[in-house]
């Protein structure tokens, strides 16, 4: 399947999404140029969150910040395209310097012992503004007031081995295997650019043209201690990723855009390589402020001698434009009325006029379900959740013992949106993720999953998703799989996606839902994950450089639901942290989360719903026996059991409460 999806160049005009590629890393992240960070603010009476300061940039700011870019670009010789975001995805302004390439190549690596058809969804050729846009977007979504990460710890942690390093083959994927296919073009929770003003205008999250970056080269813009957004830089010419983390790599790309950010840098104390998952240190840059040059600060000394403003359609309209303030109205994201949710700590999506996105509602999907979730019902689970989230420790923000921030999505069984609820903080990116976790969950564990996959035909003898049903049968040994009668955890379809089975163990068998052949396996180009969305993200391209529309405002090819919409309409996540919501013995739903560690969300999940189905009744976590870990997979000679949620042993703060989800 990954050597057909190469087909889509041909069939696209050769443009296409992210792919591997990249340089070498050093042992320990060298300074940001941050300054300390600021003690937290203490959360108001009666709540357990701080909100966010409203900060923003202006446009001066962004001017600064593309003017020292830009000398360190004319410093190196390295005439780039460089693109800035606030904290919700809107792009401020793209700055095109004079000879910068307006083509990037989804890298030339060499995968499965040849380079005569392009591999998945690399090798081809994209415009260099896509590139630049989503590496800062990047930078801006996985960030936080107690998180800062780059472009760089994004290539960390979605690899197929963690850390990435030739020396570590072997062990398991990045935590956040998959995450590169979120925030996509199509998604139908991503907002899209107006190029108007008024209310609505500013509102996020914003689409990313290329889903998440791994290429070195996208940072997050703090101010005051606060994110407000983030910065890319094209200008080699390649979109990949960093597959060594055991060397330094001196990449002009992050050198440029870490000159950006100099005044504008994260806390020290926050930035990645401050924070550890599983033992092992996340990376941030491995440029030095001491490896720049002297900042240029002006922008009338670079805005025409040196290049000028772009406009890039569906994005930007040429002009700087100043950020939104995340958690305002205008921003899209902002603190829930009591209305809306009885928690004072809780987050809502909204329109930018007042209205709420997701208002917690009841199923859709009576047409498929004798008895769908109830109002009540969604509003038990998602508060529910959201109370585990509360008390739960962070995993990946620092101070230490910080409350963990994270998004959480319901969904019916036809993927219709129940509810979305965030903590104040939690990164942007979580909100897009958790909704395709919940899908993702919902989808898999549907009685007509595997009739969906076999109905989508996207172009003959291309991203040939039906020949997943009858891999994943033969797989599991199982004639009715993909028929509803196991449920599916994100985990354990994950376990299902991963290039080596089981995950962790180098070997010549691939999950049923990767690439067939592991040899040729790349960070993007993953198997259904990618097949799925593939020609979503060539249509939108195509839409920028002005060829076509715009790619619908749903992801993937799979067949209509009952309500005319698509069950899995921002495409599939691969990573752990959702499970399906049960009456008995009947799916009726899906719940998401993300933002934080994986056990977390898994927990968070897991533990919000069974919660929910103490609280008021009726609705559970599904049955013991059905749960995708009862499945045995046979291994040359060895067994091997699927996993349903991995939960924190310890994982309160308010509680020394061990095992929290043993037996349920």
């Amino acid at each position: 399947m990954a050597r057909r999806i190469g087909t889509y160049w041909c069939l696209a005009g050769a443009l296409a999404l992210a792919a591997c590629g990249g340089g070498d890393s050093g042992q320990n992240a060298p300074p940001t140029g941050g300054t300390p960070a600021p003690s937290p603010t203490p959360p108001p009476q009666g709540r357990l969150f701080a909100d966010p300061a409203a900060e923003f940039l202006a446009v001066g700011e962004v001017q600064q910040i593309m003017a020292q870019a830009v000398g360190e670009a004319q410093a190196r010789g390295l005439a780039s395209t460089i693109a800035v975001t606030d904290r919700v995805g809107n792009v401020l302004g793209v700055f095109q310097m004079t000879g910068a390439p307006t083509v990037t190549t989804l890298s030339s690596e060499t995968i499965g012992g040849t380079t005569a058809m392009p591999i998945g969804l690399q090798g081809a050729d994209v415009p260099s503004t896509t590139a630049a846009i989503a590496k800062a977007i990047t930078g801006a979504y996985l960030s936080s007031g107690g998180n800062a990460f780059s472009t760089r710890t994004a290539s960390q942690i979605v690899q197929q081995h963690f850390p990435p390093a030739p020396t570590t083959v072997g062990l398991e994927s990045g935590p956040l295997f998959g995450v590169q296919f979120s925030q996509l073009p199509c998604s139908d929770l991503n907002a899209r650019f107006t190029g108007g003003g008024g209310a609505g205008a500013f509102i996020g999250p914003k689409r990313s043209p290329l889903g998440l970056a791994a290429d070195p080269g996208g940072f997050p813009i703090y101010k005051n201690g606060v994110v407000v957004g983030g910065i890319g830089i094209a200008g080699d010419g390649d979109y990949g990723f960093d597959s060594n983390i055991l060397d330094r790599d001196a990449d002009a790309e992050e050198a440029i855009a870490l000159a950006g950010i100099q005044g504008f840098a994260p806390p020290v104390e926050i930035a990645a390589d401050r924070i550890t998952v599983d033992g092992t240190s996340l990376r941030f840059t491995d440029v030095a402020v001491g490896d720049l040059s002297p900042l240029q600060t002006s922008f009338g000394a670079i805005n025409g001698p040196a290049g000028g403003l772009v406009a890039v359609t569906g994005y930007s309209n040429g002009m700087i434009q100043q950020g939104v303030a995340y958690g305002t109205e205008a921003s899209g994201i902002r603190q829930s009325t009591a209305a809306e949710f009885t928690n004072q700590d809780a987050y809502v999506l909204t329109n930018g006029a007042g209205a709420g996105r997701f208002p917690i509602r009841a199923g859709t999907d009576g047409a498929s379900v004798a008895q769908p979730l109830s109002a009540a019902e969604s509003r038990a689970i998602l508060e529910e959740a959201f109370a585990v989230l509360s008390r739960s420790r962070a995993q990946i923000r620092r101070p230490l013992d910080s409350r963990m921030q994270a998004t959480v999505s319901l969904v019916d069984t036809h993927g219709q949106v129940l509810g979305i609820v965030r903590s104040p903080d939690g990164p942007i990116f979580g909100t897009d993720v958790s909704l395709q976790k919940a899908r993702t969950a919902a989808f898999f564990s549907n009685a007509v999953a595997a009739q969906q996959l076999l109905g989508t035909t996207i172009f003959p003898g291309v991203a040939d998703v039906p020949a997943y049903v009858p891999r994943v049968r033969n797989f599991l040994n199982d004639a009715n799989a993909l028929t509803g009668t196991f449920a599916f955890a994100d985990r354990s379809g994950g376990n299902l996606s991963r290039p080596y089975f089981p995950d962790g163990e180098v070997g010549p068998i691939a999950g049923p839902l990767s690439v067939e052949d592991p040899n040729t396996f790349s960070p993007f180009a993953v198997g259904l994950q990618t097949d799925l969305i593939a020609v979503n993200i060539v249509q939108h391209l195509g839409f920028v450089q002005g060829a076509n529309p715009d790619t619908a405002n749903e992801c993937t090819f799979v067949p209509d639901g009952p309500g005319g919409q698509k069950r899995i309409a921002n495409g599939i996540q691969i990573f752990p942290g959702s499970v399906p919501v049960y009456r008995g013995n009947q799916l009726v739903g899906g719940i998401g989360v993300s933002g934080d560690g994986i056990d977390q969300d898994d927990m968070v999940s897991f533990l919000g719903l069974h919660n929910a189905g103490q609280r008021v009744g009726g609705i559970s976590n599904a049955p013991a026996a059905i749960r995708a870990d009862r499945i045995v997979v046979n291994i040359n000679g060895g067994s091997v059991r699927l996993r349903y949620v991995n939960c924190p042993f310890a994982p309160f703060l308010d509680d020394p409460a061990q095992n929290v989800c043993e037996g349920l």
